[in-house]
């Protein structure tokens, strides 16, 4: 038996193609094939079977599309309600996938109806695809389905954490989330290694089964950080099957209905170098720079079915982003590629945090917009607490003066100080590294 791991550093996820060398069962695929047939054909083998370990709340799964596009059966729980036609299947279960034996294990807690599939061959090592379930270091996030049902979700993580920890200990652990997802219920160290794990690293190290269950509860929902605010979407999307086909494309603008789109009040994203925003942008207009968290910061920010116009000057950079964004379920935006410099009439001031210590001595606001976890663990004493994701509504809180906005790495602070600076805010975008403060020895503080 094969386990072929597929990175979604996109959606920071993993997607799983294990095989027997002639059929291969697919775990949490996203909506574009293309990896997974990919991984198929170089392995050569023919997709026999599709599972979902659960409906997703961060992304639209692909495994319907996938399933019907390969003749291949979907299996997801039989306890799900869905609009379309799968193979419904309960915990005890064995289903055979050429010669792989599948266990169907109920590992309740990310969601009510929450999987695992425990593949073997021939009675050999064991892989268990955990989905949202025993991660590496912590486990999937219980608040996500209903704010009600947090804490009875939390109770049913922990027992199914020691479900899955009383297999072997050298079965190998693949979970979907914990790379960076923020289904994560924490982040670890753990979480985000590349390396193969197995139960028995996980039963030495991870909180689930270390502590006890009402410790777990407590420390679990304590650790729970912001929602993004797309994820209310998805799983009525895939619920109804939105992934079974291509999305919508999009479809390109004039210069002269780029700008009706920016006076109507449009979100139009420029995906180009932060640093090229900065220096010069079209007014009106958002930074949110094309990486592996470009979706995920647009989806969050943008209002649900808004209007949004995708703009860049380099045409090729148009495919990935719109990729990206079907992820999620955003689809038929608009896009513009530039061609005149004479559109760029906006520009903001960009510097490093020795460029910070430079200007100690003049009026300035401190805007942090990490997360609340990130700004506890250490913050600038004199610093307003604004997470990203919060700019949009609060810019109007921020006291008036020069708003200097620094996060991590500055990809956020870039997002950020494009908002700001489209308010009519004067903003200079702190580009540097959070380590960099220490090496420069600017005083932190830990205090509220």
């Amino acid at each position: 038996m094969q386990v072929i791991t597929l990175e979604v550093p996109e959606l920071g996820n993993r997607s799983h193609l294990v095989h027997d060398g002639t059929v291969a069962l697919v775990v949490d695929p996203p909506r574009d094939p293309a990896a997974v047939e990919a991984a198929a054909e170089q392995a050569g083998v023919e997709i026999a079977a599709v599972a979902d370990t659960h409906v997703h709340n961060d992304y639209v799964s692909g495994a319907l599309g996938l399933a019907r596009r390969h003749g291949a059966d979907y299996l997801l729980a039989a306890d799900e309600r869905v609009d379309f036609e799968r193979v419904g299947v309960r915990g005890g279960e064995q289903v055979r996938v050429g010669a792989l034996d599948v266990l169907v294990v109920d590992t309740p807690g990310h969601t009510r109806h929450h999987q695992s599939f425990v593949a073997s061959q021939d009675g050999g090592r064991a892989a268990a695809f955990s989905g949202g379930s025993l991660l590496l270091g912590t486990v999937g996030r219980t608040d996500l389905v209903d704010e009600h049902l947090t804490e009875a979700l939390a109770r049913a993580q922990w027992a199914s954490a020691r479900t899955l920890g009383a297999l072997p200990d050298d079965t190998h652990l693949h979970p979907t989330h914990g790379f960076g997802s923020f289904c994560a219920g924490s982040t670890s160290a753990a979480g985000t290694c590349s390396g193969a794990a197995t139960i028995g690293d996980e039963r030495e190290a991870n909180p689930a089964l270390v502590l006890e269950r009402d410790a777990f509860v407590r420390e679990l929902l304590a650790g729970f950080g912001p929602i993004p605010s797309y994820y209310q979407h998805m799983a009525p999307l895939n619920r109804a099957g939105a992934g079974r086909g291509a999305a919508r494309p999009a479809h390109p603008l004039s210069a002269d209905e780029l700008d009706a789109a920016v006076r109507r009040g449009a979100w139009v994203v420029d995906l180009r170098a932060r640093r090229d925003f900065a220096h010069a942008h079209l007014p009106g207009t958002v930074s949110v720079e094309y990486g592996t968290q470009f979706a995920t910061y647009v989806g969050w920010l943008v209002p649900w079915q808004h209007e949004l116009v995708l703009l860049t000057d380099a045409a090729p950079d148009l495919g990935p982003a719109l990729r990206d964004l079907a992820a999620i379920g955003i689809e038929g935006a608009g896009a513009h590629v530039l061609t005149s410099p004479a559109e760029l009439a906006g520009t903001y001031r960009r510097t490093d945090w020795a460029g910070f210590l430079e200007a100690a001595t003049a009026p300035r606001v401190v805007v942090d917009v990490r997360q609340r976890d990130e700004f506890e663990d250490g913050h600038l004493p004199d610093a307003i607490h604004l997470p990203v994701q919060d700019v949009e509504v609060a810019a109007d809180s921020l006291p008036a003066g020069e708003l200097w906005v620094h996060c991590r790495s500055g990809y956020r602070a870039g997002i950020a100080a494009s908002l700001l600076h489209r308010t009519g805010r004067s903003v200079v975008h702190v580009d540097d590294a959070w380590e960099r403060v220490g090496e420069l020895a600017i005083p932190t503080t830990t205090a509220a």
